[in-house]
């Protein structure tokens, strides 16, 4: 699962490291980005790679309501090619999602018999962004004419850092496979074949985890103190 991340630093910085358009033009300084909210996604169209902002939490083109996408902010790699809600996305429309953190729960004993959940930052140990496995799509509404674009984050099983904190991370896409995952002439049965290849959990030594202020917890609060290590903030 993923359920929230931060965007620190700038598109334009962003556009710089994935070669893309900067389209977006938005400050970044985000660090308790949630479902619903806007964030910014690289894509490719074409010959054109661009750094966008999409809504997080994937409207299919068939929904009713963009209320759908409030649950559909993740998307399980085991299932994309059978998920009515992910197959096409996952065909035709693979977008990378830049972020600098993402925060995952785990349950603790309080001493009192209860469990309490505790928020980590998993981030990397270099300090450079990571590039997640997104989907994307767009939704019009039939009534204003407006479209809403919008993207979920492909989630897998555990590596070894992320086990004892909960049981799903997100995809992380190494930069050799970026030109792959985003190019969206790859849509025949082996090439989508490969593309599932890349959905495996990160490569154990590369990230690092420590607990942050529950302060997280709470989509009101947005500063540079929430991805600081607990007890530094």
């Amino acid at each position: 699962m993923c359920g929230r991340f931060a965007q620190q630093r700038p598109t334009s910085e962003l556009a710089e490291i994935f070669g893309a358009e900067d389209l977006a033009d938005l400050d970044g300084g985000r660090f308790n980005v949630a479902p619903t909210d806007p964030a910014a996604v690289v894509v490719q169209r074409d010959d054109r790679r661009a750094l966008t902002a999409y809504r997080w939490g994937l409207i299919p083109h068939w929904s009713e309501s963009p209320k759908t996408g409030n649950r559909m902010f993740n998307a399980r790699a085991e299932s994309l090619d059978r998920n009515p809600a992910f197959r096409y996305a996952f065909q035709k429309r693979r977008c990378l999602v830049p972020v600098d953190a993402f925060y995952e729960w785990q349950r603790q004993p309080d001493g009192l018999g209860k469990e309490v959940r505790q928020p980590f930052a998993i981030l990397r140990e270099d300090g450079r962004p990571m590039a997640l496995a997104g989907l994307w799509a767009g939704w019009k509404d039939d009534d204003t004419g407006e479209i809403i674009r919008s993207f979920t984050i492909v989630t897998t099983g555990p590596n070894d850092l992320m086990r004892p904190i909960h049981d799903r991370m997100p995809v992380v896409v190494p930069e050799s496979s970026w030109d792959l995952w985003l190019d969206p002439t790859v849509t025949t049965a082996p090439a989508l074949a490969e593309l599932k290849g890349l959905l495996v959990p990160a490569a154990d030594g590369w990230l690092e985890a420590y607990p942050v202020s529950r302060r997280v917890n709470d989509v009101r609060n947005d500063d540079p103190g929430l991805i600081e290590p607990l007890g530094e903030a």
